[in-house]
């Protein structure tokens, strides 16, 4: 069962070149404290990958190097991890 209050938690992010617009439904028990609405507030945030977007949109990467270091970091892992059929 759910109170009948939702939290609706928005949030703006600007950087200089564009903005980015997001919303989070968080639905609040009756008898959840709202530390605990907080922690999965902050969960859902983390796995959504929202930060991890805006420090990539940061600056352009040309298609070329992203590229470049998709295979240079599969290399590092085939290096450090070895083969998963071994």
């Amino acid at each position: 069962m759910y109170h009948n209050s939702v939290v609706l938690l928005q949030s703006l992010i600007k950087n200089c070149f564009f903005k980015f617009y997001f919303m989070l439904i968080i639905n609040i028990k009756d008898d959840e404290s709202i530390d605990r609405a907080l922690k999965r507030y902050k969960r859902k945030f983390q796995s959504v990958g929202l930060v991890k977007e805006l420090r990539s949109r940061k600056h352009f990467i040309k298609p070329s190097v992203v590229r470049r270091n998709e295979i240079i970091s599969a290399s590092y892992r085939l290096v450090k991890f070895g083969s998963q059929g071994e």
